[in-house]
């Protein structure tokens, strides 16, 4: 499947657009700044990333984000808190945790 073929996905232009229903949107650093207590960091490889932005999606603290020149994932590693969900739901293990050093 490429990029052309995937399902168009529903975009809304405000929070009042939003079908009725519970709601998570992720506010970036909703957990504060935790770099200094993070055990584990998520690291990208980028020459198996497939771009289906999962990671971007799944991220509750909304640290990832999509450089628009080339279309890879950035991490915001002050507000990342190193849970694993961008890892866990990466469709080709691209995302590996690694355990951070002191």
């Amino acid at each position: 499947m490429c990029r052309d073929d995937r399902p168009e996905v529903q975009c809304w232009t405000s929070y009042w657009d939003l079908p009725y229903g519970p709601v998570s949107l992720p506010v970036k650093g909703s957990a504060g700044k935790t770099g200094d207590w993070r055990t584990f960091t998520p690291v990208v490889n980028n020459e198996n990333c497939i771009k289906c932005y999962f990671c971007y999606m799944y991220c509750p603290e909304g640290t990832i984000s999509v450089n628009d020149e080339t279309g890879f994932v950035k991490i915001d590693y002050d507000y990342c808190k190193g849970c694993g969900i961008c890892a866990k739901n990466c469709p080709k293990e691209c995302i590996s945790m690694e355990k951070m050093s002191k």
